[in-house]
């Protein structure tokens, strides 16, 4: 009887030791997935081969400025010891800084312009301009407020409108706009708040300061809870694609360090995951 206990208890011994190491092994298995799965951005970076310490400035369009801004963060995990200096304004703007010699590696439109006119200049490296998103361009109000505006054909009926500069991009769009509508002229003659930038424009109309205001999608999209979208462009009124080229400028000065993390920069730009990001703030890849 004894030897039977004996057997019984060397039994549950070896039983409590096979489930200890089974669920040890589970546990570990477990937890490497989990670290995988968590870690996979930093797996992913630890892979890229890792550039020289530089620091590159980015000249972006207003309308980028959000997305940009995540992205920036973004591309610190992966090149770590590159630093990127974000000047976020209206593309003429930012262009004629270039021209009068700001610092700059990166110059981002919302047109292609602004970048054509840079290119002709020879303040561009012609290989390196690439065609990346596209936008739309809407008609907004203040949130709740009436307008007797429906439609960009309509839009005279409003006492002001928020426009950006000709020099704007978005501006240069509304522009084409009423002119295609045939109403140009009349526009014109309204009262006009002018912008310096589509984000002024955006301001002044969320604000309440002008009864509608001609923005960029994703723009609208930004402050949804301030303003409404009365309607897009129709496609035959705009003929001109909205699109948003990035380009590697001249920079004579830059380093062979902040040329090369200028020209990984672009690049990164284009990846899907990127895309996908701007994707979440309304942008569309560039046809």
């Amino acid at each position: 009887m004894k030897n039977a206990k004996r057997r019984i208890s060397s039994l549950l011994v070896s039983l409590l030791i096979i489930c200890s190491a089974v669920g040890i092994v589970g546990y570990s298995s477990s937890k490497e997935t989990s670290i995988t799965i968590t870690d996979a951005t930093s797996v992913e970076a630890s892979q890229v081969a890792k550039l020289d310490k530089a620091t590159i400035y980015v000249f972006v369009a207003a309308s980028l400025k959000n997305s940009m801004t995540t992205i920036q963060e973004m591309y610190s995990k992966v090149q770590p010891n590159v630093t990127i200096v974000l000047n976020p304004d209206s593309s003429g703007t930012l262009k004629t800084q270039i021209e009068e010699g700001a610092t700059c590696d990166i110059f981002f439109s919302a047109a292609m312009k602004q970048m054509n006119d840079l290119n002709t200049g020879g303040y561009i490296d012609s290989t390196s301009i690439a065609k990346v998103l596209e936008n739309q361009v809407v008609l907004i109000k203040p949130k709740g407020s009436t307008t007797l505006v429906t439609s960009f054909d309509t839009i005279t009926k409003a006492k002001n409108i928020a426009l950006a500069g000709e020099d704007v991009p978005v501006g240069a769009y509304a522009r084409e706009i009423f002119k295609n509508l045939g109403i140009y002229d009349k526009v014109m003659a309204m009262e006009i708040n002018q912008g310096a930038s589509v984000t002024a424009v955006l301001a002044a109309v969320s604000e309440g300061s002008n009864e509608v205001g001609v923005v960029y999608a994703t723009d609208a999209a930004s402050v949804a809870s301030k303003i409404d979208i009365i309607a897009s462009a129709p496609s035959t009124s705009l003929t001109t694609p909205v699109i948003y080229p990035v380009g590697l400028v001249k920079n004579k000065d830059a380093s062979a360090a902040q040329t090369a993390a200028s020209k990984d920069f672009i690049s990164y730009l284009q990846k899907e995951e990127v895309t996908n990001i701007f994707s979440g703030f309304g942008f569309s890849k560039a046809k």
